[in-house]
């Protein structure tokens, strides 16, 4: 995504509109795609009972370890054009390591990058990809299936540097085949010259005064996490029946037409135009925003708000995992991450990156650099971080009634 110092917010807006379903799951379409949501965990049972027959990977690392074949999402990582440095932290990784990198931006999303290699994987064969990045919630799918090679840390020594806070999830708590890319909030995005008043809780979207004016996301675990919260449940221990509750509020504020509709990032084009008054909003996307409109606010709920993070994978039989391991290792040095995270203007998963950022800009002579250190939302503080949940890891059949309850409530 284009940093914030550069463009204007229409070309923003149709940057972000256009690439709905970059970076990270965006737009979820298992259960939005009808097919998906009812062939997904019929199909994932099947994959998983083909590798229970006694299916191994036999061919990791093969290869020379001298290319790295690294599937990522658009716009995720940094590049000269409107940045801030005059070589890329890939170009910088290949003159330091004399590894080339084949660089494909290819996960559009969870769901289809899932359905182009299923077949393979589920036959324990080589995808060509060495390293990809996916969604929380994809990244424990793989695990459950065996489709991800352990990490050696012995080649990682640097994650260590990983934040406390995204240390041990549920999905991988010892962070064994995982370690985040980026991370970012999912709370309220809104326009105080709009609203009236500031917000402070997330049940503020359902005041009266803003029907027809608030916006949801189709993203399951961040609309009905965020509802849940609203509703004093811990979407981290969430049950059936909490979700239940959940999807039934949703439902009733769709029908009186309250919410005025779900959306994938594309509520960017509203809230930057005064189409609605709030919404509930990714953390990088106000960033952004606020370049051109610095009335626009991202709250954090006295109830608390979600985090998700999006995760380097080493797929099954990978032919070079020393490859993507000395990758992980590179981009976990707090220089090389603060670098990334110019660009990028997520939350940075790095310990000392927010440091590092500062240097960088003092060294370059950029007061821009130094401020970005600052933002909140790219390095958020203890507290903050310590309001943030993450959704609970989903067996196969949770996954199916959770996705049920939600299309039912935003009328799918």
């Amino acid at each position: 995504m284009t940093p914030r110092r550069r463009g204007s917010r229409d070309a923003l807006v149709g940057h972000l509109a256009r690439s709905a379903v970059t970076r990270r799951e965006f737009l979820r379409r298992m259960g939005g795609a009808g097919a998906m949501l009812v062939a997904g965990p019929t199909l994932l049972a099947a994959c998983g009972g083909e590798q229970a027959a006694g299916c191994e990977f036999t061919t990791t690392n093969i290869g020379d370890n001298r290319t790295l074949n690294f599937a990522n999402w658009p716009f995720y990582i940094d590049v000269v054009e409107d940045g801030f440095f005059e070589t890329t932290s890939i170009q910088d990784f290949e003159s330091e390591t004399g590894i080339d990198v084949n660089y494909l931006e290819e996960v559009n999303d969870n769901d289809q990058w899932f359905a182009k290699v299923q077949a393979q994987l589920s036959q324990c064969q080589d995808i060509e990809r060495d390293l990809t990045v996916l969604t929380d919630w994809m990244a424990a799918r793989f695990i459950r299936l065996g489709w991800a090679e352990q990490i050696d840390k012995s080649n990682v020594p640097n994650w260590v540097n990983l934040v406390d806070s995204l240390k041990s999830p549920g999905f991988d708590p010892n962070r064994d085949y995982t370690l985040p890319w980026q991370s970012g909030m999912t709370a309220i995005g809104y326009n105080p010259q709009l609203t009236g008043r500031e917000l402070t809780s997330i049940n503020d979207i359902f005041d009266p005064a803003f029907a027809g004016r608030v916006t949801m996301l189709t993203e399951m675990r961040d609309t009905m996490g965020l509802v849940m919260l609203g509703m004093g449940i811990d979407p981290s221990e969430a049950t059936v029946d909490d979700a239940r509750a959940a999807a039934q509020k949703i439902k009733e504020h769709r029908e009186n037409g309250h919410i005025r509709r779900f959306t994938g990032n594309d509520y960017t084009e509203d809230l930057a135009s005064g189409n609605v008054v709030a919404a509930f909003a990714w953390s990088g996307d106000v960033i952004q925003l606020q370049a051109d409109n610095p009335d626009l606010r991202f709250l954090i709920p006295e109830e608390g708000l979600m985090l998700w993070s999006d995760n380097m994978l080493i797929p099954g039989g990978a032919r070079n995992k020393t490859a993507a391991e000395t990758w992980m290792n590179y981009v976990y040095q707090p220089r090389v991450a603060a670098k990334i995270e110019s660009w990028v203007n997520f939350i940075c998963p790095v310990k000392g990156a927010r440091e590092a950022m500062i240097e960088l800009g003092e060294e370059i002579g950029d007061e821009e650099l130094i401020a970005l250190a600052d933002d909140p939302l790219i390095f958020p503080d203890d507290e903050t971080l310590a309001k943030t949940h993450i959704f609970k890891n989903l067996d196969e059949e949770e996954e199916r009634e959770f996705n049920e309850l939600f299309q039912d409530a935003i009328g799918a």
